[in-house]
């Protein structure tokens, strides 16, 4: 009898476990702009220090209808339509202040001074604020009713620090007196620099149904934070304002489909109608009264779990196929090759969320700012949900974005994300504060982001993310920059824990070195030059404005303010040794970085005088022409 060998081979997917690679490109020298120190907030609900937050928003729904005189608020859809004290109360404030005229405003910002953050303070803007502190408003007493009180914007007689609750309005422009007083205005050290009108105009009805019950309309939008910011500027002139707090992404296509909807559908959305008429009241009145474009962002992308498609918000679930959605959802802000598995992603693509909303306002409101002032991508207890906190982060550097706050606690792996950018060192160690170009060419598998740091003379901090589920990936960096740099000091972020690992260090050569990252990880590296001293180089740069290069070969000098308590400055002068002007323009920190040139000049040694509002010395530094 024969006998046989019998062999089976199992052939196995090509792709299963192979190592990925991507060819990292940076360049010190390209896309160079500020990032802005608010890109890393949050809403509140955290204190915790670890992180290194820097900006705090006092929102959400419950801030339509706060009461500022005596603290009440409504809970509209989110809790039983009941007025109570749950503002001070959750603020953890005792009884005994709960009558205290804004006290839910100023707790706030006291605890942001001491957090070293600023704050973003919303301002009642829907037409009416709970009246008392007696539980559920019946349908019966929809505002207006004795349960309410009306919104004015301006009083028109004199402020109290006791205002009238008797009475039946509340006003804003007391309101705003009263943080005033207290704190300054929003140029001094301690002055609130932000203001957000309203919450989530486009679902008033939804959220807040008793308070707003008619679907709002565009054109109420319009007139209403039309008036509104026209308050806050004649309060506080050059305090930023926030509008029109878009909840989702129907609400920048049609304001949640607006009954008048069709009376502006020429401009496409209603980002781009929005922009268009603040930019026509701003010219109407002689000065800007929209700062910053407020988005909403809770990502719509699916993902496949073990049973059914969920969106990856559902943050309690972290299988295979909600993570790996989860960690591209970020690519529909900015990625025009890129469609999302979800609604919006169906009918709308390409999206690139940023740079469309960038195309409106150069197009209808050149020189206002974009904020999220909430987005979540869920997976807040997991590795996928901390890489996705992450490259918004790193995203928002590269936008100029100038406002980000999460919605949510900031701790397990969101709070990860935080603190691989702003403490990955545990001693405050963070990402620069000047973005500089950095491309992948794989956006899929990997994320980069580069800065520098504007307070050290040869630093470089480079951010990489291996957001595959399965795949190691091997990352070559090329790197082009003035600097030499030949050491990289490596911290990780992976999913073994919620912590940041310090690495080790590596050799970098001609400035260029590959790296092998683990599956989903995020590995900040912190480059330098030890041997010498080039390129992104300052002078006496420990009053937060920093000037560069500094020597100048030609002449153009940046002048680059950091510390954002400084007042407004009117005024930047240039004088030669001799004592003769030869250079003066009016600036303010608002529109820094800013260039002056002294190519007209002789080479030699320059003062730069930087003046105050009042046109006081706030800081004088040297800075040397040559050839």
């Amino acid at each position: 009898m024969k006998k046989y060998l019998l062999l089976f081979v199992c052939s196995l997917p090509l792709w299963l476990n192979a190592q990925l690679t991507a060819t990292l490109t940076i360049n010190t020298n390209k896309e160079r702009q500020a990032i802005s120190p608010y890109i890393y907030s949050t809403n509140g609900q955290s204190n915790d220090r670890p992180e290194n937050i820097t900006g705090r928003r006092l929102g959400g729904n419950r801030m339509t209808s706060y009461n500022w005189e005596d603290n009440f608020s409504n809970g509209g859809n989110d809790y039983i339509n009941d007025n109570d004290n749950y503002l001070p109360w959750n603020a953890g404030l005792p009884s005994g202040q709960y009558l205290t005229p804004n006290i839910v405003n100023s707790a706030f910002h006291d605890t942001s001074l001491v957090m070293n953050c600023s704050s973003l303070i919303t301002l009642p803007m829907a037409g009416y604020v709970a009246r008392d502190g007696n539980g559920v408003v019946s349908s019966a007493q929809q505002a207006p009713s004795p349960r309410w009180r009306q919104v004015v914007n301006k009083k028109g007689s004199a402020f109290s620090f006791k205002p009238d609750t008797a009475d039946g309005f509340i006003y804003v422009d007391e309101c705003m007196n009263n943080l005033i007083t207290q704190f300054g205005k929003s140029y001094t050290a301690k002055g609130i620099k932000n203001y957000e009108m309203d919450n989530e105009w486009s679902i008033w009805n939804g959220s807040d149904p008793l308070m707003h019950p008619n679907q709002p309309t565009i054109a109420e939008a319009i007139s209403k934070s039309t008036s509104l910011a026209a308050t806050i500027k004649r309060m506080d002139s050059v305090a930023y304002v926030f509008g029109p707090v878009d909840y989702g992404y129907n609400s920048y296509l049609t304001f949640q489909n607006a009954t008048d909807w069709s009376s502006y559908s020429s401009y496409s959305n209603f980002a781009y109608a929005y922009l268009h008429f603040m930019k026509h009241a701003s010219d109407s009145i002689g000065h800007r009264l929209l700062d910053v474009y407020d988005i909403h962002y809770y990502s719509s992308a699916q993902g496949l779990d073990n049973s059914s498609t969920l969106e990856v918000v559902d943050g309690g679930n972290n299988d295979k196929g909600v993570a790996i959605a989860r960690m591209e959802a970020p690519r529909t802000l900015w990625d025009s090759t890129y469609v999302e598995n979800s609604w919006i992603g169906q009918y709308y693509s390409p999206v690139a969320y940023i740079p469309a909303v960038q195309y409106g306002i150069n197009k209808y409101y050149p020189g206002t700012k974009i904020a999220f002032t909430e987005y979540s991508f869920g997976g807040e207890n997991d590795i996928s949900g901390g890489i996705a906190l992450a490259d918004m982060l790193g995203i928002s550097g590269r936008y100029g974005i100038y406002w980000c706050s999460v919605w949510g606690p900031v701790n397990q792996y969101w709070g990860s994300g935080f603190k691989i950018f702003r403490n990955y060192n545990g001693k405050k160690g963070s990402f620069g504060d000047w973005h500089v170009y950095g491309n992948t060419n794989n956006w899929r598998t990997s994320s980069v982001y580069a800065s520098l740091q504007s307070t050290d003379t040869a630093m470089m901090n480079i951010v990489v993310m291996n957001k595959d589920y399965d795949s190691t990936l091997k990352a070559t960096v090329n790197i082009t920059a003035n600097t030499k740099f030949n050491k990289a000091d490596i911290y990780a972020l992976t999913k073994t824990d919620t912590l940041i690992h310090h690495i080790g260090s590596i050799t970098i050569t001609g400035n260029k070195f590959t790296y092998t990252l683990p599956t989903q990880t995020v590995y900040h590296f912190i480059l330098t030059d030890t041997t010498s001293v080039t390129g992104f180089n300052i002078i006496n740069n420990d009053d937060g404005i920093a000037i560069y290069p500094n020597p100048s070969n030609n002449g153009v000098f940046t002048v680059q303010i950091t510390n954002y308590e400084l007042g407004i400055t009117n005024t930047i002068e240039v004088y030669n040794m001799l004592g003769e002007k030869v250079y003066s323009t009016p600036f303010t920190i608002y529109n820094s970085p800013f260039t002056i040139n002294l190519n007209n000049q002789p080479n030699g040694v320059y003062f730069i005088r930087i003046l105050n509002k009042d046109n006081s010395l706030i800081s004088q530094k040297k800075i040397i022409k040559v050839q």
